[in-house]
Formats: structure tokens, C-alpha cells, sequence
């Protein structure tokens, strides 16, 4: 069997699909996707033709160590995001050639179902509340927010005060039996981060995610000392060597590295594995597309260490198309009681609806994350 085209399609809400065909009639697909950069992760991919067709594409791992090692330059979100869409693809192949899941080739699953959360927003107290009902009425159990908007090194305490606020909200609203994780999404530098966190003690956050941005890592263990509110981070860690200091140095309780973007499948359980010996939970970042979350369950079945998934569905980026939108059959995705069964089917055990995909594909399409100032004009952190 033999790789023997590529096919990329951009598609709403900011996704990028790939299709790997093969002579022998079956095709796998993945998910290789920067958000707001799709079109540099397509000429990514396509760089990488010359390394892939031709090649068996059961040969999952020589093909990811030759996509890693085998070009001199390495790492990075682009090309990890573009190596993890074909690790995934190949991956996709490979289960459907022996007639499994992935995570059947990986050992076997050790959980039947992975409890799942939910991004909600709200501008003010009520809002928030509101929709963090919303998702508990849907039958979830954890639910993560933002903190805070556009602000500076040292803010006022006004801007402390309402991310407070919110949280109180969304705490009070939903009970003390409901998960709730805060995401400071980098925004945030040291000084203020550390008092922020502290006024939020009392709310019993599940994680504070990405205090501070990841090339300030070695600030994570003074946070980490200063409160009982577990510390996550790694979305914007793309390799095992990334998370290597952060998780020597102790300052972490959860990663989240993306299966989209931290090389797929397979570099994504030798995170997990490091992190395991270390006695650090597993929670893959995933604000993404249906592949996306199919990838990161064949990880979550076979990572010990897997707490919790993140999914998009009905999230605010999902404004043109939503999570289940480009699948043959959504019912693969049905959340109960706050968890999704872990998927049966081969391969990664979903079905996308290419003829709806072929049909919603725009190479012109663009994503743009927001682009934000402080109030001195200066850029903020989005």
C-alpha cells in the first residue's frame, strides 16, 4: 500500500482538513491546523509531499521521526501542526486497514468514556452565569472561562474585581458539584497573575490555565507555590522537548498539549507518558474541529493520565459551522452526563462527510483571531 495524494481543504469556522489517499483504496484524514495561519500550515503540508508519497503509510512512526529529523529544521507550531495532521491521517489509515480503533493498535483502551468540558464567555456576571447553566441544562459538568480581557503588566484592581465577579457568578449559579476552570490564556503577566489567582482561591477552580505565557515557564513554580489551584498549560507547546523543563521543574499540574498542534497522535501520548512520571494529569487542549476530537480520544483511551477533554461544540468561534457539522454521523460525538463514549469504529472512529466538505472547502476562506490595545495603544496579549 502506498500514499498517493494529498488533499487540503480549508473550511468555516477556521479549520483545516486533510485527506490522505492511497492505492489500495483507503484514505485517512487529519486535522493540521494554527488557528488564523491555515494557509502557511497548507504549504506545510504540501512540503511535505515529497517525504510522503510513495511511502506504505502503515509506517506511522518512521514516517513521523523522517517528517521531525529528517529536514534539519524542526519544531515550531507550523510544521508540528502540519506533522501532527498526517500523523493523525496515517493513523486513521492504519485502524481502518486492521479494522480497529487506534487506540486498539496503542495497547488497548483503559477507560469506556471521557468526561468532556465546554468554553463559555459572558461580558458580565449574569451572562456568564447564564450560559454556564446553559451547558450544565445540556448535561455537562465542567465548563471553562475566560478571565480577563485586554490588559496591562500591573492592571487596577477593577479589572481583578470583575473577572471575580464572574467567576462568583458562574459559581454560585452552578453549585459547588460543577467543575469550573479558569483560562488566563497568557493575558496576564507574573505580578498580576499571582494576585489574581489568590482572589480566586475561594471559588475551588478545577485548573487556572496558562497564567503566564509559555516563554515565561520558569515563572510557573513561584505561581504554583502561591496557591492551591491547580496550574495547566502547554497549547502552545508543540513537542515532548517543550514540556521536558516545564514538567522537570515542577510547576505544572495539568498539560494540554493539542493533538493538532504538538505532533499528533504520537508525540502527544509521549507527553503523556513524561507527564505521567511526574505525576501530572493529561486535559489535550481542542477548541478545534470533529478530527481534532477524534484524535484527541484515542489518546485520552489510552493515557492513564487523561482527566478531562475539551471540545468546540457550540463554541463562540463556531459561527459558520459548528463541531458536527462535517460528519456522516454526529451521534459518534453524543455527550451523556458530562462524558463522550470513547469511539468503536476503525481507524479514528468517525466518518466525515466529504461530499459536504468538498462542498464548504474555500482556500480564500480566512480566520483572523481579534487584534486588541491597551488603553495606552500599546498591543495587549489576545
Amino acid at each position: 500500500m502506498k500514499i498517493t495524494e494529498l488533499e487540503l481543504f480549508t473550511l468555516p469556522p477556521r479549520w483545516l482538513f486533510l485527506k490522505v489517499s492511497t492505492d489500495a483504496g483507503l484514505a485517512g484524514w487529519g486535522e493540521p491546523i494554527v488557528e488564523g495561519q491555515a494557509g502557511t500550515v497548507r504549504g506545510a503540508v504540501r512540503d511535505m509531499a515529497d517525504y510522503l508519497l510513495g511511502r506504505d503509510p502503515r509506517q506511522v512512526e518512521d514516517i513521523w521521526q523522517t517528517l521531525f529529523r529528517a529536514r534539519f529544521y524542526r519544531g515550531g507550531p507550523v510544521m508540528m501542526s502540519a506533522i501532527a495532521g498526517v500523523n493523525q491521517a496515517l493513523w486513521d489509515i492504519k485502524g481502518k486497514y486492521h479494522g480497529v480503533p487506534i487506540y486498539d493498535l496503542l495497547g488497548g483502551a483503559v477507560r469506556d468514556r471521557v468526561q468532556i468540558y465546554a468554553g463559555i464567555g459572558g461580558d458580565s456576571p449574569s451572562a456568564a452565569a447564564q450560559q454556564a447553566q446553559q451547558r450544565k441544562d445540556e448535561g455537562l459538568r465542567a465548563v471553562k472561562m475566560g478571565a480577563v480581557n485586554a490588559v496591562h503588566y500591573m492592571d487596577t484592581f477593577a479589572e481583578i474585581d470583575a473577572a471575580v465577579a464572574r467567576v462568583a457568578a458562574v459559581r454560585a449559579q452552578v453549585g459547588a458539584d460543577f467543575s469550573v476552570a479558569v483560562d488566563f490564556h497568557g493575558r496576564v503577566h507574573k505580578p498580576m497573575a499571582k494576585m489574581l489567582i489568590r482572589e480566586l482561591e475561594p471559588f475551588h477552580l478545577m485548573f487556572v490555565e496558562e497564567p503566564v505565557l509559555p516563554m515565561h515557564n520558569e515563572a510557573l513554580l513561584d505561581i504554583k507555590r502561591s496557591t492551591s489551584i491547580p496550574i495547566a498549560t502547554g497549547e502552545r507547546m508543540y513537542s515532548r522537548w517543550d514540556f521536558k523543563q516545564v514538567l522537570a521543574g515542577g510547576g505544572v499540574d495539568i498539560i494540554q498539549p493539542d493533538v493538532s498542534h504538538a505532533g499528533g497522535i504520537s508525540e502527544v501520548l509521549r507527553i503523556a507518558a513524561m507527564a505521567e512520571a511526574y505525576d501530572v494529569a493529561l486535559a489535550p487542549h481542542c477548541p478545534l474541529g470533529p478530527i481534532a476530537l477524534a484524535a484527541c480520544l484515542q489518546v485520552d483511551a489510552v493515557a492513564y493520565n487523561a482527566l478531562i477533554q475539551e471540545q468546540s461544540l457550540g463554541i463562540h468561534y463556531n459561527r459558520d459551522a459548528d463541531l458536527l457539522d462535517y460528519l456522516a454521523d454526529p451521534a459518534v460525538f453524543a455527550y451523556q452526563d458530562g462524558y463522550v463514549p470513547v469511539p468503536k469504529a476503525p481507524g479514528l472512529g468517525i466518518e466525515i462527510d466529504e461530499a459536504k466538505v468538498r462542498a464548504a472547502a474555500d482556500d480564500t476562506f480566512r480566520w483572523r483571531n481579534p487584534r486588541w490595545r491597551r488603553a495606552d495603544g500599546s498591543v495587549a496579549e489576545w
